[in-house]
């Protein structure tokens, strides 16, 4: 019996809430005042899962820019798409050019502190 698209949406919103130490957004952010699927203190996420095993995944352009209005109507600092290729694959996370950069230049002080 297939288990409901649901099923591996809530699975994949609650792992990655775990990852930033958020929490599982309620209804998928489908309420008026919260948005998205994951939230933090800082970061607002978009999460998108296949639920059998695939070979390429479509990123609409149309998700990030409505999860990066939510985020800015929301007060978060940082807004991220997740997506993985179905169960059991890993799962990736796409930021903007901007959030990028701090990443990037976060990673070169913490590597020259080493």
């Amino acid at each position: 019996m297939n288990k409901p698209t649901r099923f591996y949406s809530s699975k994949q919103e609650k792992a990655v809430a775990r990852v930033v130490g958020g929490k599982q957004v309620a209804n998928s952010g489908a309420t008026t005042f919260a948005k998205g699927d994951v939230t933090s203190d800082q970061w607002l996420i978009e999460c998108k899962t296949a639920t059998t095993a695939k070979a390429s995944f479509s990123i609409q352009r149309e998700w990030l820019i409505k999860n990066k209005e939510e985020a800015f109507a929301m007060g978060k600092d940082y807004n991220a798409l997740c997506f993985d290729y179905g169960p059991g694959t890993n799962r990736y996370y796409i930021l903007d050019e901007k959030t990028f950069k701090k990443v990037a230049k976060l990673f070169k002080e913490v590597d020259s502190e080493l």
